[in-house]
């Protein structure tokens, strides 16, 4: 009896002090995470593009974008930038003979492939239409204001380059 009483304490002793290691050792992988966070992985998308809001100018750049999915599916619109305005013309599909006024725009180069562009009325300087393009892959993303659904995506293809290397 005396060997099982001993048995039995240390093995609450043996417990005790494994529970005491685990508790510590999840605390300190706890402050260690918190103190020196992972990086993130890391992806070659942006790698060398630093973070900026320097405007591109667009200027003589003509480029088409055709949609398979969403609000602009089957249609082509041929997008012609001068100095800050832009004229988007359909050119294939169901929009075509529509005429759109000539709007404002500005683009940003958010990394070494993709640009954001938006485009805005004149008038009252709201918001258009904005873009992602996609320039390794050339696809583009589109969402154009005013329908419950104003999403459309597809391809791009640049007709004509500007003066204006584009990052």
């Amino acid at each position: 009896m005396f060997a099982t009483k001993r048995i039995r304490i240390s093995a609450a002793v043996l417990t005790v002090a494994l529970l005491s290691g685990g508790i510590a050792a999840a605390a300190t992988s706890t402050a260690s995470a918190s103190a020196r966070p992972k990086p993130a992985a890391s992806s070659s998308a942006g790698k060398n593009q630093k973070l900026s809001l320097n405007r591109l100018d667009l200027t003589g750049y003509v480029i088409n974008t055709k949609y398979t999915l969403g609000r602009n599916t089957g249609n082509t619109f041929q997008q012609t930038y001068k100095a800050g305005t832009v004229l988007g013309v359909p050119i294939a599909g169901p929009y075509v003979g529509t005429k759109f006024p000539t709007e404002d725009y500005v683009a940003i180069p958010i990394s070494d492939d993709q640009i954001y562009i938006t485009w805005l009325d004149p008038s009252t300087i709201a918001i258009v239409d904005v873009f992602v393009m996609n320039l390794r892959t050339r696809t583009v993303y589109d969402y154009a204001p005013g329908s419950a659904k104003p999403e459309s995506a597809g391809t791009i293809t640049i007709v004509t380059c500007g003066k204006h290397p584009i990052p």
